[in-house]
């Protein structure tokens, strides 16, 4: 008897220190193997391109940072994002985008809404909050409060933004010189409402200032672009587009089925943005809407933010990325082209945020002037924030 309670000690030892090894190197494995970052020789940067670089103000439309369990405070060894990146890659705005449900088996054809949830295993490996193990609204709020406490432990070089007041602010700053970037919420899919419109409000409280209808799969405001079929509003969410609007928040149709994209523009008269995806014609796959009603949202006055991933862009190198740029130009013009690197949300890129000088000289060499430079880095972008931000 002695003998099988020392072996059964034995065991549950060794199962307590499996446990303890997966919540303390399984998070860090996950993000390594899923946003990572081709090896490549540092890109050349001529002194043109690195003046040029160095006096943009540059804003990126996605990024899905928050997901993870990683210090943004600190200059990381895995993943696209980090606060001393994005210094350092002199970015002054940055969308940080909640994502709160992942389908397994997740693809850009065809996506089931009931199919099981991978975020929901993150969430438990990860050690968020139980509320969150089953709530997608409450993932949403974790993630606000995850960003806020990288604001408070950023010793000033990170600034939520809520409001114009708070852009005009972070732009003055960052003119001056200083070492600082704008943060901007984001929901990757409304799902977090759980077919609930008073909880938008809470959303907004959290800071939350951009939403995007879906992720990929069907909810309850309609259809995905990778979903069942090319469904459109419903009357739910018709509501929140309605709500949405009225509340200042900045309509996101980045994984919206073609016939809800129509249906929003339809509905509204507010600049309208797709935040990361790739143009038709220069990488012709599903995940990209066709052509023509990419320059419907380009008439909304809005943007279209392009990626830095093979799926969006297909060749994610900072060439092919500004050729994919150049496409979107002569598609949409180029006031309504802005950067929607989609860094961090399981995607392989070819550089990170501190290397964007690389795509700055790739635009030089597809033959883009500095001015139109100038407002595909992030002008075109700001337009739009200070059209939306109250």
């Amino acid at each position: 008897m002695a003998t099988l309670a020392k072996w059964i000690g034995r065991l549950l030892l060794l199962c307590a220190a499996a446990v303890i090894g997966v919540l303390l190197f399984g998070p860090a494995y996950v993000e390594k193997t899923r946003n990572r970052v081709t090896d490549h020789a540092p890109y050349p940067v001529s002194a043109e391109a690195r003046a040029l670089h160095d006096s943009l103000l540059i804003g990126d439309l996605h990024a899905d940072s928050l997901l993870w369990k990683r210090d943004l405070t600190k200059r990381g060894s895995r993943g696209h994002v980090d606060i001393p990146r994005l210094i350092e890659g002199n970015v002054a705005v940055q969308v940080f985008t909640a994502v709160t449900k992942s389908p397994a088996g997740q693809n850009y054809d065809h996506n089931d809404a009931n199919a099981r949830d991978n975020i929901t295993l993150l969430a438990i490996g990860q050690l968020w909050p139980l509320p969150t193990w089953s709530s997608l609204h409450e993932r949403a709020l974790y993630q606000a409060k995850k960003l806020h406490r990288v604001q408070e432990r950023a010793d000033g070089r990170l600034r939520i933004l809520r409001t114009k007041a708070d852009l005009d602010a972070l732009l003055d700053l960052k003119r001056a010189g200083e070492p600082v970037v704008g943060g901007l919420l984001g929901l990757e899919g409304a799902h977090p409402l759980e077919g609930d419109l008073s909880k938008l409000q809470a959303l907004i409280d959290a800071g939350y200032r951009v939403i995007g209808l879906h992720h990929f799969f069907d909810n309850a405001l309609g259809g995905s672009l990778h979903g069942s079929g090319n469904q459109g509003l419903t009357d739910f969410g018709r509501a929140v587009v309605t709500a949405s609007v009225d509340q200042g928040l900045i309509l996101d149709v980045a994984h919206s089925s073609p016939q809800v994209v129509r249906d929003v523009l339809a509905m509204t008269d507010v600049p309208i943005i797709l935040s990361h995806g790739g143009i038709h014609r220069a990488c012709p796959v599903k995940r990209n809407l066709r052509d023509p009603l990419m320059q419907q949202i380009a008439a909304s006055g809005g943007v279209i933010g392009i990626g830095y991933w093979a799926d969006a862009v297909c060749d994610p190198s900072p060439a092919g990325v500004a050729r994919a740029i150049r496409a979107a130009i002569e598609v949409v013009g180029e006031n309504h082209v802005a950067l929607g690197s989609d860094f961090d949300g399981s995607v392989t890129t070819a550089f990170d945020s501190s290397e964007l000088a690389a795509l700055t000289q790739a635009l030089l060499d597809e033959g883009l002037s500095p001015a139109q430079i100038r407002k595909v880095a992030g002008e075109n972008m700001l337009r739009v924030l200070r059209a939306r931000l109250g």
